[in-house]
């Protein structure tokens, strides 16, 4: 079995942080006292585990050799292969734990998560089918218990979203979501075709860890806000005043609009943190960008140029193109019901982040399925 990484980073680490709370002022600030304690206890664990591997190996090394040795009672010998596969299990089972613990947590997997649904090609049916996923988000937030919190969204004449923005709060939302980004392709006959045809659109999701300000800094000059009078879906006026709000940040070009509140400085106030989290996941994409030479796959790269999964009604089928899986569940899928999806893409992403710390090769799971239609 090959070796461990080295465990002195994680020993400096733990160095660093035991003299942090030896300083006397480490409780002045108990929300940053709270996260080094857990952070230290985490460590402290890891390296007993890693010290228990080693004390394994041994063990297994001399069973190996006592299995061997002639020289020996045949009943020692007999012993010793009786209590091979036992340690060599334990062993196996530790090495994955040690290697999980060893791979850096993503800062932003317990943070709450904006998502963008947005209507692709295919006109009226991909609006339609933007609203069909919108409300797949919602019905798995809510078996989850988490809480959503409309932000902005533009309705098409039929009853679809052209674009739906909204904020979801909860326990990991963004650890169970963040791979949802990229294009999401549905083939079906549109409630509009009278022939039968079969129609494919597509509709991008963008999902943003929520930023706070204390993340990204906004100088008020780099802003130009303007307002005006909402409206509700079909033209409907929601209100006489000049509630809604467009934020455009220049250095970067972003375009932020809200207008489902009646107070202007609610929408501005969505808007901001819309406007925060674009520019927290930009940054984000930026530093994954300059690891993108050896990353090989699209898990985790939020690449929204891509087709990630497919949602064929007529086959009862949805294919997720990243790792190959295809469940013959869709109407299932459609209630919320994404668990197995999100388990996978999880477990890919798990194996790739291994594979990048033992030095290893990644290779997708059912890489010969991904190209699946």
């Amino acid at each position: 079995m090959d070796e461990l990484p080295s465990i002195f980073p994680f020993q400096r680490r733990l160095d660093e942080l035991a003299a942090h709370m030896a300083e006397p002022s480490f409780y002045g600030n108990p929300r940053k006292a709270a996260e080094i304690t857990r952070e230290h206890q985490k460590l402290t664990q890891l390296i007993a585990e890693h010290e228990l591997h080693a004390k394994i190996e041994r063990e297994v090394a001399e069973a190996v050799s006592l299995a061997k040795d002639q020289t020996v009672d045949a009943g020692m010998r007999e012993l010793a292969e009786a209590e091979m596969p036992e340690l060599q299990n334990r062993l196996k089972a530790l090495r994955e734990t040690v290697l999980l613990a060893m791979i850096p947590p993503d800062p932003t997997d317990s943070r709450n998560t904006v998502m963008e649904i947005r209507a692709g090609t295919g006109g009226d049916e991909a609006t339609l089918f933007a609203a069909d996923l919108f409300r797949l988000y919602s019905k798995y937030a809510d078996s989850r218990g988490w809480k959503i919190q409309p932000m902005s969204s533009s309705y098409s004449e039929r009853g679809g979203f052209k674009e739906v923005i909204f904020l979801i709060t909860g326990v990991d939302v963004y650890k169970q979501l963040k791979f949802e980004s990229g294009v999401h392709r549905v083939k079906r006959v549109p409630v509009t075709e009278a022939s039968g045809r079969i129609h494919t659109s597509t509709v991008t999701v963008a999902v943003l860890p929520e930023a706070e300000e204390v993340d990204i800094l906004i100088d008020p000059q780099d802003l130009e806000i303007t307002v005006a009078r909402a409206s509700g879906p079909g033209g409907q006026g929601v209100n006489t005043t000049d509630s809604a709000v467009q934020i455009v940040h220049k250095p970067t070009g972003l375009i932020v609009t809200c207008a489902d509140e009646r107070s202007q400085l609610k929408n501005k106030a969505k808007a901001m943190t819309v406007l925060r989290s674009r520019l927290l996941k930009r940054r984000e994409d930026e530093e994954r960008a300059k690891y993108a030479a050896v990353r090989r796959s699209q898990i985790g790269s939020g690449d929204r140029s891509e087709r990630i999964r497919t949602y064929h009604y007529l086959q009862n089928r949805v294919t997720e193109h990243r790792i190959g899986l295809t469940l013959y569940s869709l109407p299932q899928v459609m209630e919320g019901e994404i668990d197995a999806i999100i388990t996978g893409l999880q477990k890919a992403d798990y194996e790739e982040k291994l594979a990048a710390l033992t030095g290893q090769v990644y290779r997708p799971i059912h890489a010969n399925l991904a190209d699946e239609d």
